[in-house]
């Protein structure tokens, strides 16, 4: 397993990187794309949303992170700019192993993961299927089974105003079943971003949008996931066997992603940690950026030291 560049780097004055235009990482079947930042401890970190979004995801709001710790932001199988994957691998399970597999080919030791909605259930899950690969795992805004999502995303949305908004999010999540080209996943994307935040009319959410805007869509695997709704997942059993400490992060407001279901992980993981954003929705690394970094980076402090 190789990593292969795509382009070079950019350096400080002493030589250390700060932000590289990204590589690819060979794993068993794949090419993952992965962009790293930053020079240190290295921390992983996972994007949700399959086929709509990939690392840029989160724009430039992680990186006062890159004076301590060592960005590693991958786009998932078939996403972003990583390589074409065959359908049979698209499967939460898959996404599960390839953190491991990543790790492997970067030659890591040891690593921390940070995984954000969807990327947040692939971690918490790689936590439970490869104990103690990740020194350490941070959830962000996530859950820990599907059981926690729908009902609370019904409830969201039916307390949503004005209904103009609530019937613009409603049809473009029935447009992700059915999505054909960049141009229909970027529109749908875009109806459904006022839900995500807990003001919906946030002034920051263009900026968002364009720091955000993804390298490139996948319309054929959001069709595939939307069909299923997103797939099952429950790892409620397996959170008592978790080893690393775990940092779960939550919005207050978060329309999809309970504090309840943050709750239930923090209760159900020996060594965790909660931390809830009080003005927040579904994007506190945007919506409370400076509290959101000093809740990573007080965590990571204390347990990669």
């Amino acid at each position: 397993m190789t990593s292969t560049p795509k382009s070079g780097a950019s350096q400080t004055d002493d030589g250390d990187t700060v932000r590289g235009e990204g590589h690819y990482i060979e794993i068993v079947d794949t090419r993952l794309f992965v962009e790293e930042r930053g020079r240190g401890y290295p921390l992983v970190v996972l994007h949700g949303a399959p086929g709509v979004i990939d690392h840029r995801f989160f724009g430039n709001y992680l990186d006062p992170l890159c004076d301590r710790y060592r960005l590693i932001l991958v786009d998932a199988r078939g996403q972003g700019q990583s390589a074409a994957a065959a359908e049979s691998t698209w499967r939460f399970e898959q996404f599960v192993q390839d953190v491991s597999a990543v790790a492997r080919a970067m030659k890591l030791g040891q690593y921390a993961v940070l995984g954000h909605s969807y990327g947040a259930f692939v971690a918490l899950q790689h936590a439970i299927s490869f104990p103690g690969e990740a020194a350490q795992t941070i959830v962000s805004n996530g859950v820990p089974s599907t059981r926690f999502l729908w009902e609370r995303v019904e409830r969201s949305l039916a307390e949503l105003r004005p209904p103009e908004l609530r019937d613009q999010i409603t049809e473009s999540w029935e447009r992700e079943k059915t999505a054909q080209t960049q141009e229909d996943v970027a529109r749908l994307l875009h109806d459904q971003m006022p839900f995500h935040f807990a003001d919906p009319y946030d002034p920051r959410i263009p900026e968002f949008e364009k720091l955000a805007a993804p390298t490139s869509y996948a319309p054929a695997m959001l069709r595939h996931f939307a069909n299923q709704a997103y797939g099952g997942f429950d790892a409620e059993a397996g959170l008592s066997s978790i080893r690393q400490p775990v940092l779960v992060l939550a919005g207050r407001h978060d329309r999809t992603c309970s504090i309840e279901a943050s709750e239930t992980i923090a209760r159900g993981v020996s060594k965790s940690e909660l931390v809830i954003f009080e003005r927040s929705g579904h994007l506190p690394f945007v919506e409370e950026q400076e509290l959101y970094l000093e809740a990573v980076r007080n965590f990571l402090d204390r347990h990669s030291s």
